[in-house]
């Protein structure tokens, strides 16, 4: 595995770039503001007619265009809009006026993987993901270190994609943390992976099932809660920091002696076969089939399970119990959070 650190990247190269990022969410506010602080001086903000996040990015000092004449005016053009909106974003708005020549850079490699996209040969096509959401991708960067990114090259016309690309992660401060190289397939699939089987859906399919086990076994509501979500984050702070040694380490006896029994009772061979059904169905493109159908219907079904969310009995004792925790609740979530773009993992939006 290669890692590239800012010894490794000329930021030059992008600095004497004209340099659009499409949308304006929290990855795009945080990217472009952390361009301009490392020396692009010629950047635009590209931005549907309409749209909400246009206020913000002037007041935040950049000039705002339309996405059609970003793509015709800028080098490099970094898409940081939903993943499901890319293919059209491409063929009706950019595809048609990217200059000869230009850069094509995303912060998610799903578009152009599964073919949502087919990029003109002439153009550099690259991908930077950032390892964190948009917040710390800024944060980090103002206290003089940066996120951790994953490089990938799709095309090479140029013949300096992986240098311009290298460019623009440390020119996000990403060089100080580490930049792995990868490849489009290789980070979309695990990314997906992830967030279904273990981040996202397994962990919360996880923490749902334990708050209902306690709570219909009679055990207060309120009890389940925090031992079933709320310390959570704990364990996984412990991890992060230092892996499993770490965290078994650090627990009580008790407890590491209950993981290493109750452990796989719970994560079974067939929840491990049902994850490998979740990979399966990212590799052959079902995943991606399923979830463009779900958009193009209006999310009717992504809808539905938020309601149903909102209305359990573990979000109801869950908002009374934050709001008991100074600084927890909503004041904690990110005011600019935006729908996904790649990652919990980074998001993006318009």
């Amino acid at each position: 595995m290669r890692v590239y650190y800012d010894r490794d990247a000329d930021v030059s190269l992008i600095c004497t770039r004209r340099v659009a990022v499409i949308g304006y969410g929290s990855q795009g506010a945080a990217q472009a503001a952390n361009l301009r602080d490392s020396g692009v001086t010629e950047m635009v903000i590209g931005l549907r007619p309409g749209s909400p996040s246009a206020e913000r990015a002037r007041a935040d000092g950049f000039e705002v265009v339309t996405p059609e004449e970003a793509a015709q005016w800028a080098d490099v053009v970094m898409v940081m809009t939903p993943d499901e909106g890319h293919g059209t974003l491409y063929r009706d708005v950019l595809a048609p006026r990217l200059r000869q020549g230009a850069a094509l850079g995303f912060a998610h490699g799903l578009a152009v993987h599964y073919g949502l996209i087919e990029p003109r040969a002439d153009l550099d096509v690259f991908l930077i993901g950032p390892k964190g959401p948009g917040t710390a991708v800024r944060q980090e960067y103002l206290k003089g270190g940066g996120v951790m990114a994953l490089v990938a090259v799709a095309q090479n016309a140029s013949g300096q994609a992986l240098e311009l690309a290298l460019a623009y992660a440390a020119a996000n401060g990403m060089g100080r943390a580490g930049i792995i190289e990868t490849t489009f397939r290789e980070e979309t699939e695990t990314d997906l992976f992830g967030e279904q089987a273990v981040l996202c859906g397994g962990a919360m399919e996880l923490v749902k099932a334990g708050f209902e086990t306690l709570v219909e076994a009679g055990y207060a509501p309120e009890m389940a809660y925090l031992e079933c979500v709320h310390e959570l984050k704990l364990v996984v702070d412990l991890l992060y920091a230092g892996g499993l040694p770490h965290a078994s380490s650090t627990i009580s006896n008790t407890a590491e002696y209950g993981a290493y029994v109750s452990g796989p009772r719970v994560i079974t061979d067939a929840a491990r076969q049902g994850m490998k059904d979740v990979l399966a169905d990212i590799q052959n493109g079902t995943f991606v089939r399923n979830f463009l159908l779900e958009t193009q219907s209006g999310s009717v079904g992504m809808k539905a399970a938020r309601r149903r969310d909102r209305a359990q009995l573990m979000e109801q004792v869950g908002s009374r119990l934050r709001r008991m925790i100074p600084g927890l609740d909503a004041a904690q979530a990110d005011p600019q959070a935006e729908p996904s773009a790649g990652s919990v993992s980074p998001g993006a939006g318009d």
